[in-house]
């Protein structure tokens, strides 16, 4: 049984005592077990590994995080005592895709960047879960604080509150103007959202959680955002999430950043560089100096927030009275993430190099924190009393306690999962030197006149090296500063038949660029309605269309629309035309970006309608990129190469796989590596990749490789001694491991040495002073050579005299037998050789011991000499034959 907790008590106990810390409660739940958790592999299509109970004892004191692993297409869920994970979620068909995660003690709920898919999961107890579709790509964001959920729509500027057990709406959406920012929880349960084009932000509090929750949206249904009009009404029973606060922080459309803090919220306005705190009823504004676009966090910890410049890599720390410290982050490059607040420091991560930098309250380097093979993105997160750093692209995480202390996660470890993870990247390339000057020009300035108002609109300018922090426009009753992505302004307080032509200049950290003026405009009461709704498609060669009804020009004839896109925190113009539809141009557009458009009607006179209502939203997406370091190598087998490739940008829809072409033979592959066979051999084999999506086949990356060919061998002199043959060589392996043999023939037999290393092969001969022929051979994996025809070796010669000296005696007169064999029987004996024959000695066998005694020096031997007697091959007892190299009968090989 357990307890209350969901830990066992003994447990639990022994826990408690250990870490000397309380355990919190985990609201509504206990213990994921591992038969609950086969539950889901059925409903979500998910997989959910585990460990075994002691293990989930300890990562239920909510100590933990879910992070997400790309290569992998996991979450894995990293306990923050230990620094282990403790079981992971498979997540089916999103391999490579971008994920946002975002969790509490009870629920996870995951949505696919790439697909839009939002799913949930039910972490007490797995009863409840629920899948729905949202629009893809960046601009859509899920918020969760407790039991609440929400999602925000940027794009659309529409807050809708969601039942996390099914994802079904509760209540009626919260409705901004377009280009919504923020959209995070502070530490009361106040979700905060700022707009950009008021200079507000607001405070959003939940409705009650329904006792019981609605059933899911139907297989088919509607996506519940990124549409103009997404439905209303939910499983609330017909109570709402609340406005309860309103706050001007900036003037109207300047750029804002949203940091929620433990009792409110921070607002940075990017144009102007003020921070805005607003906590309870209490409001203070810093003017800051900042040396670029600032950035902060989503969620800051404690009571100073860090506002980070990329472009600068500068920190500025501001508590409640000003800025209490600043610094500047070691290394180069711009690809630096908002710097998090954790226990008295405070963590800069650099995406480029993957490397966390570490300050003190001083703004003292105090640590480095290297996270090996991150290869893209580093997420940091306040989680639990403990700070995860995740690095998506990799198997590795980190895990920082309230101490600093840091320990390293295998979110791939092999007692949850096994298998390899993916190798390394290579390290990334230098940062170029930049070549900083002011900005340039504005592009396309126009001006729209409407009732005592005019509209101004520009293309961004050139930044040259330094980001643009604002725009300033003048021509009105005063000039105006607004933020570099509010590029599409009103300007209010005019006269209505006066003339009024607009200038607008860009400003970036060193300085004010070149003018560029708009067309004269006269503002009129007299203006055209606007179009009545608007539609927008995303098409699959980059383009989007927009288009709408004809609109009324009460009167007057219109004679051209003007559109603006809206997207997460900006607004841009579109384009204009005298049509009712405008094919906005590939590439104007960020592919994989949420974008909605408004169309204003302009009449002849120049007068210009109120902006339509919004359009639905719409990805820009095209071919995807060039795949990544791609490379080909050919392994040690014949007629292949293999071929691996990096994952390229998917520009705005997934990758759904790879087409690999090599020799006019097409293969197709959804991973990222390709072993093709049956090539010829020894040639060279050019790859060509490409990566498909919705839109087609992208731009293709190619690679070479040369296949593995027959070994060439080319052979040195051999030698030889009396006993052996030596054959040098060298040989050409072209890229396969090589072994190599040699053949001995002579006197009717013939011995090969064996498969061996190549270099210099030495075979034992079998017959001394012999002209043996020899032939060489190599092979590896791709078939076999030879070293051309037979050649010729002489072993070296051996000569032997009979020695039975018997002086004035008659022992040696007969001579010294010569046998068939090496036995000393008249059955074998074929005559008799007097003393001081000469014989060429060919080899030697063993057999019986002969003692020559005093008649040749007391010499005694087992060993046999075969010598040609009358004619045949015969022995003769090495006891009474003396050689020639020194009477070494070692000198003679081993007869056979």
């Amino acid at each position: 049984m357990t307890g209350g907790d969901g830990v066992a008590p003994d447990l639990g106990k022994a826990l408690d005592e250990a870490l000397a810390k309380p355990r919190r409660r985990i609201p509504r739940g206990g213990l994921v077990t591992g038969g609950v958790v086969i539950a889901l592999v059925a409903a979500m299509g998910f997989t959910v590994l585990g460990l075994g109970v002691a293990d989930n004892a300890v990562a239920n004191y909510d100590a933990s995080s879910w992070l997400w692993s790309r290569a992998k297409s996991e979450v894995a869920r990293v306990n923050g005592l230990t620094g282990r994970v403790d079981t992971r979620v498979e997540v089916g068909q999103a391999r490579n895709h971008s994920m946002q995660v975002t969790q509490t003690d009870r629920f996870l709920i995951l949505r696919d960047l790439t697909t839009g898919q939002v799913s949930s999961l039910d972490l007490a107890t797995l009863q409840v879960m629920a899948t729905t579709r949202t629009t893809s790509g960046l601009g859509v964001s899920i918020a969760m604080r407790d039991d609440a959920a929400f999602v925000v729509d940027a794009p659309q500027g529409v807050v809708r509150q969601l039942d996390p057990r099914s994802l079904v709406p509760i209540g009626e959406p919260v409705r901004y103007p377009p280009g919504i920012a923020g959209g995070t929880f502070d530490g009361t349960g106040r979700l905060w959202v700022a707009v950009p084009s008021e200079g507000t932000v607001s405070a959003i509090t939940p409705a009650p959680l329904p006792s019981a929750p609605a059933d899911p949206l139907p297989t088919g249904a509607a996506a519940l955002v990124g549409v103009s009009n997404p439905g209303s009404g939910g499983s609330g029973g017909g109570v709402s999430p609340a406005l309860v606060k309103t706050v001007t922080v900036a003037d109207p459309s300047h750029d804002l950043a949203v940091t929620t803090l433990d009792d409110g919220v921070a607002v940075l306005d990017r144009t102007s560089g003020a921070l805005t705190t607003v906590r309870g009823e209490r409001e203070h504004k810093v003017v800051l100096t900042l040396s670029g676009i600032g950035a902060v966090p989503p969620r800051t910890n404690g009571g100073e927030v860090p506002v980070t410049v990329a472009d600068g890599r500068q920190v500025v720390v501001v508590g409640e009275s000003g800025p209490t410290t600043q610094f500047v982050v070691p290394g180069e490059g711009d690809q630096l993430r908002p710097a998090v607040a954790w226990a008295g420091r405070f963590y800069c991560a650099d995406d480029r190099t993957g490397t966390v930098h570490v300050f003190d309250e001083h703004g003292q380097l105090v640590d480095t924190i290297e996270v090996k093979g991150a290869n893209g993105p580093l997420e940091l997160e306040v989680r639990e009393n403990y700070l995860f750093i995740n690095a998506p692209n990799s198997s590795t995480a980190r895990v920082v306690d309230d101490h600093n202390q840091v320990r390293v996660v295998d979110k791939y470890a092999d007692d949850v999962l096994g298998d390899d993870p993916p190798k390394d990247p290579p390290k990334p390339p230098p940062v170029k030197e930049k070549v900083v000057g002011k900005p340039g020009a504005p592009k396309a300035v126009t001006a729209t006149a409407g009732d005592k108002l005019a509209r101004v609109s520009w293309r961004a300018a050139n930044e040259n090296g330094s980001a643009i922090t604002k725009y300033v426009v003048e021509g009105g009753p005063q000039p105006v500063e607004v933020g570099a992505r509010q590029r599409s302004i009103e300007i209010a307080g005019l006269t209505n038949g006066e003339t009024y032509r607009f200038a607008v200049h860009a400003v970036n950290g060193k300085g004010a660029g070149p003018v560029k003026n708009s067309n004269p405009v006269m503002p009129t009461a007299d203006v055209p309605d606007p179009p009545a709704s608007v539609t927008a498609e995303a098409r699959p060669d980059g383009t989007v269309r927009v288009s709408w009804p004809a609109a009324n020009g009460q009167g007057n004839k219109i004679a051209k629309y003007a559109v603006t896109s809206s997207t997460a925190g900006a607004t841009a113009p579109a384009g204009e035309t005298a049509k009712t539809e405008l094919i906005v141009p590939a590439g104007d557009l960020d592919y994989g970006t949420q974008y909605a458009f408004t169309v204003v009607a302009v009449s002849d006179k120049g007068a210009a309608s109120t902006p339509s209502p919004s359009s639905d939203t719409v990805v820009p997406f095209t071919v995807p990129g060039k795949p990544l370091n791609i490379s080909a190598v050919a392994p040690d087998a014949a007629g292949t190469i293999t071929v691996s490739w990096g994952v390229p940008t998917d520009n705005g829809r997934p990758i759904t796989g790879y087409a690999v072409t090599v020799g006019g033979k097409t293969t197709q592959t959804a991973g990222t590596s390709q072993t093709i066979t049956g090539l010829p051999a020894g040639q060279p084999a050019t790859a060509s990749v490409t990566a498909v999506n919705e839109a087609g086949e992208g731009p293709a990356a190619t690679a070479t490789a040369t296949t593995i060919d027959v070994p060439t061998l080319t052979l040195g002199a051999a030698t030889a001694t009396t006993t052996a043959v030596s054959v040098p060589m060298t040989v050409n392996t072209h890229g396969s491991a090589s072994q190599c043999q040699v053949t001995l023939s002579g006197e009717g037999r013939t011995v090969a040495s064996g498969w061996t290393t190549c270099g210099t092969i030495t075979i034992d001969a079998w017959r001394a002073g012999t002209t043996y022929s020899y032939t060489v051979e190599a092979r590896n994996n791709a078939g076999t050579a030879n070293g051309g025809g037979a050649r010729n070796v002489n072993t070296g010669a051996v000569n032997g005299t009979v020695a039975c000296n018997d002086s004035g005696g008659t022992y040696c007169d007969d001579g010294i037998g010569v046998y068939t064999g090496t036995r000393q029987v008249l059955a074998e004996a074929v005559g008799d050789t007097p003393n001081g024959t000469g014989y060429g000695a060919w080899c030697k066998k063993a057999g019986t011991n002969i003692k020559a005694v005093q008649y040749n020096n007391n010499k005694a031997s087992t060993w046999w000499v075969q010598i040609t007697f009358k004619n045949n091959a015969r022995y003769i007892p090495f006891a009474w034959l003396n050689l020639n190299n020194g009477d070494n009968i070692n000198g003679l090989p081993t007869c056979v």
